[in-house]
């Protein structure tokens, strides 16, 4: 990470009421004058880290950065069996986000995401696209029902003794899987949750298990009630299919007409194929993609400068308040 800039610490903090018993946390780094910026993390689950503070140039940006309900910092935590799941859905993040662009006072924002983020950024820029300056996305994915397929079960014919173990973390039918560990996860078993969260995690290891910079153990070794809130929300998410129209944010892209984007994918990134950001690339026409030839999903030196660098040119860039 010598790429980016030295860590900084939130000038502002706060707990957001957003209804329903939901509160999110969010923070505000940089310069308060500065550019406003979203940064919209991935998972989904996952909350964001203080790293995501470091792309931007704290005396340019004003940083805004948010726990998605459930889990990090915002509560209740998806970690407890007893929060209502009916409550986490897109429609529930996209007004979210909004309402914190409100209570903030900001006018538009430029979005950072990856992975599930960037389904989530261009869900709210096609929802929203008044409120969108720009747009810099790495490991583009738009959680179609095929990339959702792809991820946990079409990889199996890569890793069939891994996608086993897979399918045996819960007793359920090949196309219910998915399923099984959203239900499993709200199991009042500590046990069960557990053992489900785990294998789950084992999964999700082993997809970027080829990759040169990938972490062993990543997911496994999150602590207990991260990895149950992550394993939670993705599960319960994909087993709805993100509740999003097949192909819908493709189909829609005409909506980001006028708003810049970078696109950074890895050329092997096998948990999201750069087919997708290929596809996205041809359908908004305002979009720059950059293959990057030595990473996959979880990045790479290279892929961290281009990022940084994405948004260093955006820094200065186009009226925004």
């Amino acid at each position: 990470m010598t790429d980016l800039y030295p860590q900084i610490e939130p000038y502002e903090t706060g707990m957001l009421d957003v209804g329903e018993g939901n509160l999110i946390y969010w923070e505000a780094c940089g310069t308060p004058d500065g550019k406003p910026a979203l940064v919209v993390h991935g998972g989904p689950g996952f909350g964001f880290t203080p790293e995501h503070r470091r792309y931007f140039d704290p005396e340019r940006y004003q940083v805004i950065l948010f726990d998605q309900r459930g889990c990090g910092q915002s509560k209740p935590p998806a970690s407890d069996p007893e929060t209502d799941m009916q409550q986490n859905t897109t429609d529930h993040l996209l007004a979210d986000i909004e309402h914190l662009r409100e209570h903030l006072g900001i006018n538009r924002w430029l979005l950072f995401g990856g992975s599930w983020g960037a389904t989530l950024s261009l869900a709210y820029a096609e929802a929203y696209p008044q409120r969108v300056s720009e747009i810099v996305l790495s490991g583009v994915t738009t959680t179609r029902p095929t990339e959702i397929e792809w991820l946990y079960h079409g990889l199996a014919r890569f890793f069939p003794e891994a996608w086993e173990r897979f399918r045996e973390g819960v007793d359920a039918e090949d196309d219910e899987l998915i399923a099984a560990y959203a239900r499993q996860m709200a199991d009042p078993d500590p046990e069960v949750r557990r053992r489900t969260a785990d294998a789950w995690c084992a999964w999700e290891d082993t997809v970027i298990s080829e990759e040169l910079n990938g972490t062993a153990n990543f997911f496994s070794g999150l602590p207990r009630d991260k990895k149950h809130s992550f394993v939670r929300i993705a599960a319960h998410y994909f087993a709805h299919r993100a509740w999003l129209e097949d192909g819908i944010l493709l189909r829609n892209a005409d909506r980001l007409a006028g708003i810049p984007g970078v696109l950074i994918h890895g050329r092997f990134d096998l948990a999201a194929p750069l087919g997708t950001a290929w596809e996205l690339n041809r359908q908004w026409p305002d979009s720059e993609l950059t293959v990057v030839e030595d990473s996959g999903h979880t990045g790479s030196d290279t892929m961290t400068r281009l990022k940084r660098d994405a948004l260093d040119s955006f820094a200065g860039s186009r009226p925004y308040r």
